[in-house]
């Protein structure tokens, strides 16, 4: 018997190759390299350089197998300039992850290979390792800093919501389910949790008012960050907080402090051409120079369609943005997931393009007919639109770091 098993141990490179090609599932690829040391040596890891996006295998009823829903991890080669839909991609572009009890569950975020989950009639958040399955609880949903009293035994109104207006206070009830669902906007993370433990830090956007939120190991509550409102985007950048608001406003907060994050209004103004108006979003981005980038991304009015972005840079020390034509050799990923700056040497395509997906999925009418995800080539000043007839009720969301591996 321990001569068949050296045997299988030592089968042909050729061979085994061949027989993980068969392997869809994420999780099942993992399994065949766990088989022996020799299996493990010969066959690669699933690279963690590839940018994959995340996306639910249906929209409304996703197939659950054994309380787990299978979620595509897709590697998408941009290369033409058709649309690009899930039938068209190839088995070998998409590999299967069954993650656990994601009904009646929205994404909220990611870094790495972690997600940030909201439990629609739990009222509970918590981060989820997509890879390994490990979770961590985040404080829930009730104890947002506008959320003044949290009754389930009063069905329908189980919040109490304190709408604060500068010196006014106006208190309501309103159902958790509807809360739930509109609440929270994007949470994120400034490092992957190690060995399981909660050693990393979380801002979230949250509210009517879009107002920001912050999380520190072992908290039991988010505390309040800033009360400014209408925060289009929230990162951790060095050992710092940035934030932007709907008018290229950008605040600043140290995290190096015992009581939490301390700051205010950074002392760079907004750029003079900055975009204003209910058709734009606004991002941030942390560069490997020390940079910091500010995109306004323009949706078609009437509608979400993206068609353009605004790029503007604040060097490092510096107190006035510069407007930039290019990313050079860089691609950026924005969206729910913390936006980050990548160099494309293992993606199937260019730099000087910036990838995004849909974060304003929740605003439009439910099972919404398009969805506005795809990349934006700076060369060509054109967007390239993918998964256009796919119906997504929670936003895709990119993967990107190795630290899941």
């Amino acid at each position: 018997m321990g001569d068949d098993i050296d045997g299988w141990a030592n089968i042909h490179d050729d061979i085994l190759k061949e027989i993980a090609e068969h392997f869809y599932s994420y999780d099942d690829f993992i399994r065949l390299r766990l088989v022996c040391k020799q299996w493990s040596l010969k066959l690669p890891e699933i690279s963690s350089e590839i940018l994959w996006l995340l996306v639910p295998e249906e929209s409304s009823s996703t197939h659950i197998y054994e309380d787990e829903e299978i979620y595509h991890l897709m590697n998408l080669p941009i290369a033409d300039e058709v649309p690009l839909d899930i039938q068209s991609l190839d088995e070998d572009e998409i590999h299967h992850l069954k993650l656990p009890e994601m009904q009646n569950k929205l994404i909220r975020g990611s870094f790495g290979g972690w997600l940030i989950v909201l439990d629609i009639y739990q009222c509970s958040m918590y981060m989820l390792n997509a890879f390994t399955k490990v979770r961590l609880d985040l404080p829930p949903i009730s104890t947002f800093p506008d959320i003044v009293d949290y009754n389930p035994n009063n069905y329908g109104f189980e919040y109490t919501v304190w709408n604060w207006d500068d010196d006014n206070r106006d208190d309501y009830r309103i159902s958790s389910s509807l809360k739930n669902r509109v609440h929270v906007w994007k949470v994120i993370i400034n490092s992957c949790p190690s060995n399981d433990n909660e050693d990393f830090l979380a801002v979230a956007i949250y509210g009517p008012r879009c107002t920001l939120a912050f999380y520190k190991p072992n908290d039991k509550r988010w505390l309040d960050l800033s009360r400014k409102s209408s925060f289009h985007d929230v990162i951790f950048f060095g050992e710092k907080i940035y934030a932007v608001d709907e008018g290229g406003q950008l605040y600043e907060f140290d995290t190096n402090t015992k009581s939490g994050p301390v700051g205010g209004i950074h002392e760079a103004k907004p750029p003079s051409d900055a975009a204003l108006g209910p058709y734009q979003l606004k991002y941030l981005v942390g560069c490997a120079n020390g940079s910091l980038l500010m995109l306004a991304r323009h949706f078609m009015p009437g509608s979400h369609w993206t068609y353009k972005f605004d790029i503007y840079e604040l060097k490092k020390n510096a107190k006035e943005w510069s407007r930039l034509d290019s990313l050079k050799n860089y691609v950026l990923m924005i969206g729910l997931n913390s936006s980050v700056q990548m160099l494309p040497a293992s993606l199937q395509t260019k730099g000087n393009q910036i990838y995004f997906t849909d974060n304003l999925l929740e605003l439009k009418p439910y099972r919404a007919e398009y969805q506005d995800i795809g990349i934006f080539n700076l060369d060509r000043g054109s967007c390239h639109f993918l998964l256009c007839e796919e119906k997504f009720t929670c936003p895709p969301v990119w993967c990107y770091s190795s630290s899941f591996l």
